[in-house]
């Protein structure tokens, strides 16, 4: 399996060497290999594509509608990064793929209240855009 190149944009590396994308749907799909695996954050399932897709309801600007869902999801995707090229992504790629990529690195043992501060240094320095986004990430537990 070809993994993502650690270098392209949206590229987060985790602590345990697990690579995630993360990107805004709306900028369309990037060059490079396809996901094997992805979780949509919308308000809204995304249209269908051709790798496993999961689909949170999780409206803009706001949190996921269903957090034990949400919590399930995130474990499920955390766990396929370990050999599969996982991505995230909602409309923007900032507030709700923001906040999941910090949820992801606590599941990887950052601690949760430094999580958001480490997906805005490696991933977008805007990444969780809301403070109730960020008091999320800092309850969430790994």
């Amino acid at each position: 399996m070809e993994p993502w190149d650690e270098s392209a944009a949206g590229v987060l590396r985790l602590p345990s060497g697990r690579l995630i994308r993360g990107r805004g749907l709306r900028h369309g799909l990037p060059p490079g290999p396809l996901p094997h695996v992805a979780l949509y954050l919308r308000s809204r399932p995304p249209p269908p594509v051709e790798w496993d897709a999961r689909w949170l309801r999780w409206p803009d600007w706001w949190l996921p509608s269903d957090p034990v869902d949400a919590r399930h999801a995130l474990v499920e995707l955390w766990q396929r990064a370990a050999g599969e090229r996982a991505e995230v992504a909602c409309n923007g790629g900032r507030g709700r793929t923001g906040t999941a990529l910090a949820c992801l690195a606590v599941l990887d043992g950052v601690r949760a209240a430094d999580a958001v501060d480490h997906v805005r240094e490696r991933y977008d320095r805007r990444a969780v855009e809301t403070p109730w986004q960020r008091r999320y990430v800092t309850r969430f537990e790994a």
